[in-house]
């Protein structure tokens, strides 16, 4: 394998074989054959135009919610976060964000704004691009109920403004009408109490990290709820809580997340998902669906 090589101009980076263990939460997963950080959105334009036809590519904003496979991605991987990260408020009581904001941050400007109803996304370990790609959601809020319109980007580099009426948008799923990406969107919220909306934001964290495996390396929720129940109540029931398979384990404070204990492959990652899906679905019938997108070649 070829080190990683870095080309950089106007801020503009690209990297060869570049390792995503140092990219995604978990800290596992194989090199990218190319890794690329856009500069702005008129430098992504021009780099969507020089690809080939039929690249394979990757969107990544935090690298939570992503399990790259240990023989990597043979295709090109494009890295907004730290980049794409524009936030500011608009029309008195909406955000514009860009896809490489983290969630986290666009509930704390919403709360120093004085503007309601963003706190839930402190619950979101990723950025606004994969929370509008999923629908992400957490303590009981959900992305596209505040989304009033989306920026994307097509494979020619045109960036298109749509709005939700053209999306399929369900739970932790969202069907796009075509091949594009999400750049920006515009979230309509509530004027509010800007100190009880800090306090909130606070509250949803201080929460999250009582609940959460947060000081270990994890991509977040493992599985997505089953209707009227819960992927953890499952896996807990069918005496998966620590079930250690090589590096990979079923966290003790969290039966939905799936913890690196440090020398995990994400060839054990995706092997212990495979087990807690069988084992469930053996003791409940429950099919426990991935809401981690799991990508790459094996070794």
């Amino acid at each position: 394998m070829r080190s990683s090589v870095e080309v950089t101009c106007h801020h503009t980076m690209l990297l060869f074989d570049e390792s995503m263990a140092k990219h995604t939460t978990w800290r596992v997963g194989g090199p990218a054959r190319y890794y690329f950080q856009p500069a702005d959105v008129a430098d992504l334009s021009d780099f969507l135009r020089s690809l080939p036809v039929g690249e394979q590519i990757l969107w990544l904003g935090l690298g939570s919610n992503l399990l790259v496979r240990d023989g990597g991605f043979a295709g090109t991987v494009i890295a907004v976060c730290g980049r794409l990260n524009e936030i500011e408020t608009i029309a008195g009581s909406r955000l514009r964000v860009g896809a490489g904001t983290p969630g986290a941050l666009v509930a704390r400007h919403a709360a120093r704004a004085g503007l309601c109803g963003a706190a839930f996304l402190a619950g979101i370990p990723g950025t606004m691009g994969g929370a509008l790609a999923m629908n992400a959601g957490a303590f009981g809020g959900e992305t596209w109920q505040r989304v009033i319109n989306v920026q994307t980007i097509d494979r020619q580099g045109v960036i298109h403004r749509r709005t939700p009426l053209e999306y399929k948008v369900a739970y932790r799923e969202v069907k796009a009408p075509k091949e594009e990406w999400f750049v920006g969107c515009e979230l309509q919220l509530e004027p509010g109490d800007a100190g009880a909306e800090r306090r909130e934001v606070q509250r949803l964290l201080v929460q999250r990290n009582a609940t959460q495996p947060v000081g270990q390396p994890s991509a977040g929720s493992t599985f997505r709820n089953p209707p009227g129940d819960h992927a953890a109540r499952l896996i807990e029931a069918a005496g998966l809580k620590g079930f250690q398979l090589g590096g990979a384990k079923v966290s003790e404070k969290h039966a939905n997340f799936i913890v690196n204990t440090g020398a995990a492959t994400a060839a054990d990652i995706e092997g212990l998902i495979r087990h807690v899906q069988q084992t469930v679905e053996q003791h409940t019938g429950t099919c426990l669906q991935t809401e981690v997108h799991i990508v790459g070649e094996p070794a």
